[in-house]
Parts: C-alpha cells; sequence; structure tokens
C-alpha cells in the first residue's frame, strides 16, 4: 500500500513539474488580434458548374402533380379494436399445455 502511494506521489510531483515547465512565463499576456489588410473588392462571379455531375446544360425539370393511380392502392387502417379481438381470438385458439409442473419443495 505504502509503495502504490509512493508512486502515485512520484507521478503526480512529475506531471505538476511537466506542466510548470511547458508554461514560456508566468506573467499574463493579453490576447493581441492581428489586423487583415485585404478588403472586399467587386469581381466577377465563377462559372456555374452543376452539383449533379455533367453539363450546366443537362438540367431538366418538371412541372404538375402526379395523378393518384401511381401511388398505388389506399390502405384503409385497422381499427385497434378488431387487432385486439383477432389477438385474443388467437389467444383462445393457441395449444395449450397438456401438463402442468407446479413447484414442489418448500
Amino acid at each position: 500500500m505504502k509503495t502504490t502511494l509512493f508512486v502515485l506521489f512520484i507521478l503526480c510531483s512529475a506531471m505538476t513539474f511537466g506542466q510548470l515547465a511547458g508554461s514560456a512565463s508566468a506573467n499574463a499576456q493579453p490576447l493581441q488580434m492581428t489586423g487583415n489588410p485585404q478588403h472586399a473588392q467587386q469581381h466577377d462571379m465563377a462559372t456555374e458548374s452543376p452539383l449533379v455531375g455533367g453539363r450546366a446544360d443537362n438540367y431538366t425539370y418538371a412541372h404538375g402533380e402526379r395523378p393518384l393511380w401511381e401511388f398505388g392502392p389506399a390502405t384503409q387502417p385497422v381499427p385497434l379494436g378488431d387487432v385486439a379481438r383477432e389477438y385474443r381470438k388467437q389467444k383462445m385458439n393457441a395449444k395449450k399445455a397438456e401438463f402442468v409442473f407446479e413447484k414442489q419443495g418448500s
């Protein structure tokens, strides 16, 4: 136990001295932001480039609505009561266990 504490003490003190040696000086120095001599200037815009690849004149689009028959048959949701009744019927018709084991002993 004493050896473990001694090793831990040496390790912590080594880390402390490592942090002290890394700092240049103990005095606080204010942050000085350097200025940027470049300013915004007017210039021509870049050439157009498509996002999906290919040439710039390959772009096509369509306008309008799709007919409802393209989306397939509309299904009606089954009411929750009907789902519960069907589940109850399946539970009643399920095969039951032939033997019932009861806990024996104390």
